[in-house]
């Protein structure tokens, strides 16, 4: 019989209960699998776990189908057999509390952060930025911070750069890293950016971490669902970056909680290969590191993909819990990653993993846990139970309730557009005329060059492209080596701005 401090996941084909102890589940963890073979239902799964246990969730939902959590189950033919067949597992047909969020604000609460808080090197990830772009964006960011100008929205950062074109004298050191070549290339990204909608992800009310982390007043763990059907075909990158950014902030932000009896949350990371697709290597190694680290601080990471190759080596060797349903295999290139997925699990006598791997059913998986010491368990095979919530999504009606009734409900839904870079700096703009001294208005001519002759201006010329080559080098490697706002540390220093 299953017990209250275990996680139950199914039965193995005698039927018995198959579980993890609750307090190694910050351990991470992995949903595998091709195209349906039953991941969707087994995230469902473990999405009423965690908050049965009290343990907050935040999850992606990409094909929409996932809000069914927020609707009571109604089991019918091979679901209801499933269920009768493991007479120890007490499926109460159940809603959960869900809350509904959607970067665009149309079939959810809308989820907004700011680019202060995403700091540069996450946001010229998001930009895809070239090293001197990079170095231009973080030169910005320095003025923005040694002039107090808050930027909060993408209007912000445009009149930041605009403003520095103008009055370059405010990079001060920093002047060399931005070429106006880079500073218009940057402009551009913004402006790419905006045509796919992603202008609504900046901006305030900012999402506040401790409304995903409280607690229903029955004790259950609330759950949070992001839109992202759209949003992951449509702009990857921007779905990618934001999930990077909340990884971060909670880095950042909680305690360090130790060896606890649960965690404090689970996060659900879809399509996890777009999070390390084309990331800059610096940015990479930070992203497995807080992986590494954030487990104890009771978060628990669970990234689900159709194969573990999308992930890297250093990632998947910090994964506790594997389930990995069904795969194919029809070319050798496949066949060579179906072996390396069976070799991921510790072997078990009784069958062989790389034969099961193509013979697994809907809703069935090869699942491999950690014992209560925190090794590895030999990998069994498992029938998934069936989640009590409904099976398929929410209708229009069902979300517009939810979003009525929801805590967050008036919260974040209207935009608040206060005084930023932007308000500051057209006001400095409007007072400028009036401040110039007469008799200034117009720029001295430059003196003729004279003495040196073409051959060494051309020289000259040579040697300051190759000082400004080699500092924008050296600030993007700077770049890479520290740690930014939003991920381990602040690149800009000082705290959090509002």
């Amino acid at each position: 019989m299953p017990v209250a401090d275990t996680f139950v996941l199914g039965a193995d084909p005698q039927g018995q209960p198959v579980a993890q102890a609750l307090r190694l589940t910050n351990r991470h963890g992995l949903v595998a699998g091709a195209t349906g073979t039953g991941k969707t239902v087994t995230l469902q799964r473990l999405a009423e776990l965690f908050s049965d246990a009290g343990v907050a969730v935040f999850a992606a939902d990409i094909k929409g189908d996932l809000c069914g959590l927020g609707a009571a189950g109604n089991p019918q033919g091979k679901i209801a057999e499933r269920i009768a067949g493991m007479p120890w597992l007490n499926h109460t047909p159940q809603a959960y509390p869900v809350t509904l969020w959607d970067v665009a604000g149309k079939t959810g609460h809308p989820l907004r952060t700011t680019l202060s808080e995403m700091g540069p090197l996450l946001l010229g990830n998001l930009l895809e930025l070239t090293d001197s772009q990079q170095a231009a964006l973080y030169a910005a960011f320095q003025v923005a911070d040694r002039e107090g100008l808050l930027l909060l929205d993408l209007k912000d950062l445009k009149a930041l750069l605009n403003h520095l074109k103008d009055h370059p004298e405010l990079l001060g050191e920093d002047r060399a890293l931005f070429a106006g070549a880079s500073a218009q290339a940057l402009l551009r990204r913004l402006a790419t950016l905006e045509q796919q909608g992603a202008e609504a992800l900046f901006g305030e009310p900012a999402l506040q971490l401790e409304d995903i982390l409280r607690l229903e007043r029955d004790g259950r763990g609330r759950i949070h669902l992001l839109d992202a059907s759209r949003l992951v075909h449509e702009a990857p990158k921007v779905y990618a970056t934001f999930l990077l950014w909340l990884l971060a902030e909670l880095f950042e932000q909680l305690p360090e909680r130790g060896d606890a009896d649960k965690p404090v949350l689970a996060l659900f990371f879809d399509e996890a290969h777009l999070l390390f697709a084309d990331t800059p290597r610096a940015l990479q190694e930070r992203l497995e590191q807080v992986v590494r680290l954030i487990r104890s601080k009771g978060v628990g990471v669970y990234f689900v993909t159709q194969s573990p190759s999308d992930l890297p080596d250093d990632v998947l060797a910090q994964l506790g819990l594997r389930i990995q349903h069904g795969l194919r295999a029809f070319t050798a290139k496949e066949q060579k990653s179906l072996r390396a997925v069976a070799d991921g699990f510790r072997p078990n006598p009784e069958f062989d993993s790389l034969s099961v791997l193509t013979e697994l059913g809907i809703g069935e998986a090869l699942v491999g846990t950690l014992e209560e010491k925190g090794t590895p368990a030999m990998v069994q095979r498992v029938a998934i139970a069936p989640p009590q919530s409904r099976i398929g999504p929410l209708t229009a009606a069902e979300r517009a309730q939810l979003l009525s009734g929801s805590p967050q409900a008036g919260r974040y839904d209207k935009p608040v557009d206060r005084e930023s870079a932007y308000e500051m700096l057209m006001a400095r703009n409007a007072r400028a005329p009036e401040e110039a001294p007469a008799g200034k208005g117009t720029a001295a001519p430059a003196p003729e060059q004279g003495g040196l002759g073409g051959m060494a201006g051309e020289l000259l010329g040579s040697l300051a492209s190759q000082v400004m080559k080699t500092a924008v080098r050296q600030a993007a490697n700077q770049i890479g080596r520290q740690l930014v706002r939003g991920l381990m540390g602040s690149l800009l220093g000082g705290g959090k701005r509002r």
